[in-house]
């Protein structure tokens, strides 16, 4: 994996299609083109299963019908303790922070967010990554 945003290759997992869109082009403009798409959890993991070393990072909406982003997050981490993990989330309350952080997530944006604090975000992990 290269140094800069542009190599990034992301699964964005998102059950909102408006929202998808928006983050995918939040991303465009970043200069990140290789970016995958799931509308659940369990799409996420299908993909995983036949991509998994082909992605980077995961950037992931916390409230999802069948399994939430934290529940995708534990699943992750059971096979893999360091994918970057960046969740999406609406939530601010202490005890959803602490489990996501419990859970093992990289990172974590608030929505609504900008395309510079998602580029901010995703600069700090990149930086993680290399370390």
């Amino acid at each position: 994996m290269g140094s800069a945003l542009s190599d990034l290759k992301i699964l964005l997992v998102e059950d909102q299609s408006e929202a998808r869109a928006m983050i995918r082009n939040m991303m465009g403009e970043l200069g990140i083109t290789q970016i995958f798409e799931a509308s659940d959890g369990r799409e996420a993991l299908a993909f995983l299963d036949s991509a998994y070393d082909f992605i980077d990072l995961l950037v992931c909406d916390w409230n999802m019908p069948g399994m939430t982003g934290v529940d995708l997050l534990r699943q992750l981490r059971s096979v893999d303790p360091t994918m970057p993990f960046l969740m999406v989330t609406g939530r601010i309350d202490m005890d959803s922070v602490v489990e996501a952080k419990s859970a093992g997530v990289t990172a974590y944006i608030r929505k609504p967010f900008s395309s510079k604090q998602l580029e901010a975000k995703l600069r700090i992990i990149l930086h993680r990554m290399a370390a």
